[in-house]
């Protein structure tokens, strides 16, 4: 009975299990050339990925065991990197199968397979855009999925100050990071507070210059202003100088004590002097302000160029229909602006949930709060950066991080979703 199951198995089944050791299948379909190629790379493989395997997963699931030999971090590092190669070996597995029982299958068909000269002409000619697009790809799994995965793996630990090399090791320690923000008292109003003060900057802050942008482009797009290309210019001068010079230079217009904005402007009006850069408060209208500066040229150029492409047909026939100025704007303008420049609003507002630059370079996210690890007008990501280099809280600062990005990606996918610029139409 068994001889007769055997003598009546497919090939391609055949070849399938005979690939269970690389290149065994091919070796069955007679393609000699490339059972070599796969067993040889097979056994390269192993060889030169043994140790790294070895000292990998052992380091990725110990964290090490005993110090100074042992470094927690380097070992999770190399822990990742070894799953990031057995994935790649997985592939290669993969692919021996699949092509063995494909030309097992071609054999069963009676039909021939093809030579390892063929298979190579075949993969120049049918997998050009793979072999193009794959040293990029290698690229991308190293520094970006990477730093990724290392980042969402160091959030599960303990790893600060206390628990670094060379005197100590960290551990795996699980959703304890998570729950410590949401449960201890100094973590969660922090986050509380940094997360509510995030949302309110991102919203305000992009809607001003959204807002501001598209007010001006309008308002210079109107037929009976003269000098259009010098307005034009004048209004993208903030956007020609770098950002971090405009914020540097705000910063000394903005101080206390000899900013020309104390010293003179307010002064002039005989008003009393502001405390922007000690007081939380007065220091989020002023960032709010300086983004409105910073962000509404870009929005500005993408707006005017949109207003161009408008048919004049629709204004024309608002007019016959006795549309005023501001109808027109509300029922034409308006709405196809909205529409063409949906995508670009989502990325200002995610831009600006992250907008690191300007609220560490205005004032380093101050003034401090007594009883807080963040300052006034810290965000997230600047929360997160504090935590990082000046209080060595790595695993609480990667936990913030992927609250962070879930509450990003989160709003970004629901407003491309219910972006019309985003749907296909029939």
């Amino acid at each position: 009975m068994e001889h007769l199951l055997k003598n009546t198995m497919p090939h391609a089944i055949k070849a399938l299990l005979a690939s269970l050791i690389p290149g065994g299948g091919q070796l069955l379909n007679k393609q000699y050339g490339k059972s070599g190629l796969f067993f040889f790379f097979f056994c390269m493989y192993l060889f030169v990925f043994k140790d790294l395997f070895n000292i990998g997963l052992w380091g990725l699931f110990t964290l090490g065991t005993e110090v100074p030999r042992d470094n927690s971090i380097f070992l999770l590092a190399e822990g990742l990197i070894a799953i990031i190669v057995l994935g790649f070996g997985i592939l290669f597995y993969g692919i021996n199968l699949r092509d063995a029982y494909q030309n097992g299958k071609r054999i069963d068909q009676q039909f021939r397979v093809s030579s390892i000269k063929e298979s190579y002409q075949a993969l120049l000619a049918e997998g050009y855009p793979y072999l193009m697009s794959s040293p990029a790809f290698f690229l991308l799994v190293f520094s970006v999925i990477f730093p990724i995965l290392f980042s969402i793996a160091l959030a599960f630990t303990n790893y600060d100050l206390y628990h670094s090399a060379p005197a100590h090791l960290a551990d795996w320690v699980g959703l304890e990071t998570f729950k410590k923000i949401f449960t201890i008292s100094i973590w969660r109003q922090t986050f509380i507070g940094v997360l509510g003060w995030t949302v309110v900057w991102t919203l305000i802050a992009s809607t001003l210059q959204v807002a501001l942008g598209i007010f001006l482009a309008v308002i210079v797009h109107q037929k009976e202003l003269h000098f259009k290309k010098l307005f034009r210019t004048i209004l993208i001068l903030p956007w020609a100088v770098p950002g971090f010079i405009t914020i540097l230079v705000f910063a000394g217009l903005f101080n206390d004590s000899f900013g020309a904005i104390n010293t003179s402007i307010l002064n002039f009006f005989n008003l009393s002097p502001i405390p922007w850069l000690t007081d939380a408060n007065w220091t989020r209208l002023a960032l709010l302000m300086m983004q409105g500066w910073l962000g509404f040229p870009y929005i500005f150029i993408v707006t005017t160029g949109t207003l161009q492409a408008i048919p004049e047909d629709l204004y024309e026939a608002a007019t016959i229909d006795g549309a005023s100025a501001l109808d027109k704007f509300r029922k034409i303008t308006l709405p196809m602006v909205l529409y063409s420049m949906a995508p670009i609003i989502i990325t200002q507002f995610t831009f600006n949930f992250n907008n690191f630059n300007i609220i560490y370079l205005f004032n380093s996210g101050g003034p401090a709060i007594p009883g807080s690890t963040a300052g006034g007008t810290d965000i997230l990501v600047s929360w997160i950066y504090k935590l990082t280099v000046k209080n060595s809280q790595y695993a609480v600062a990667a936990a913030l991080t992927i609250l962070l990005s879930v509450f990003v990606i989160a709003i970004a996918l629901w407003q491309f979703k219910r972006t019309n610029s985003f749907k296909e139409e029939f």
